[in-house]
C-alpha cells in the first residue's frame, strides 16, 4: 500500500517553508497536498472560473487566479465549500479527492474525504477537527520507505505537529 506523511502547521508562512524544503529535497508538486480554511474569502486569492462538482460543491480556480506565495503554484489549486465546514482552499492530489462528485454526498466532510483516501477515521477526524481550528494540514506522496523517512525528517524539522503515516486508497476515475 503506498503511503503519505501527513501533519499540522499553524500559519502559510509554516506550510511554504515546508513545501520548499519538500520540493528541495526532490517532492514534486503533484506529491505534495495542502489543505486550509479560506480565512479571506477566495475572492481575495483567486478567481473563480467554473463548477467541477455537481450541486456548486465545489469551484475550481483557473490558472490565472492567484493564491500568492509557494502554496500558489501548487499542482491543481481550487477553491472549495464543504457541507459544514465552509470554505477551503485545497492543493495537489487531496484537490482530485475533494472536487469528486463523493465530496457533494460526504456527511463527514473534510473527515469523510479523508477516509475515502485510505486514512483512519480517528486521524481524519482529527485532522478535520484542526483545519476547523485554522490549521493547515499538509500531506507528501511516498513512493518508497527512504521517501518516508525524508519526509518525516523534514517535518520534525519544521516542527509539524500531529505527523502520521497514512496509507493512501487509490482514487477512483
Amino acid at each position: 500500500m503506498k503511503q503519505s506523511v501527513a501533519g499540522i502547521v499553524k500559519t502559510r508562512l509554516e506550510a511554504e517553508n515546508l513545501v520548499n524544503a519538500l520540493r528541495a529535497n526532490g517532492f514534486a508538486d503533484h506529491e505534495i497536498s495542502a489543505l486550509f480554511p479560506d480565512k479571506e474569502g477566495s475572492k481575495d486569492f483567486a478567481h473563480d472560473n467554473s463548477t467541477k462538482a455537481p450541486e456548486g460543491t465545489v469551484a475550481g480556480v483557473g490558472t490565472g487566479g492567484l493564491l500568492g506565495g509557494v502554496l500558489g503554484l501548487m499542482a491543481g489549486i481550487g477553491a472549495i465549500a464543504v457541507p459544514g465546514v465552509g470554505p477551503l482552499i485545497a492543493a495537489g492530489p487531496i484537490m482530485a479527492t475533494l472536487s469528486g462528485a463523493a465530496v457533494g454526498a460526504t456527511v463527514g466532510g473534510i473527515a469523510g474525504a479523508l477516509i475515502g483516501m485510505g486514512m483512519p477515521e480517528y486521524e481524519a477526524k482529527m485532522y478535520e477537527g484542526k483545519i476547523r481550528e485554522g490549521n493547515i494540514l499538509l500531506a507528501v506522496h511516498c513512493n518508497n520507505k527512504d521517501e518516508l523517512k525524508s519526509a518525516e525528517e523534514l517535518y520534525k524539522q519544521h516542527k509539524v505537529s500531529d505527523i502520521h503515516r497514512v496509507g493512501e486508497a487509490s482514487v477512483k476515475k
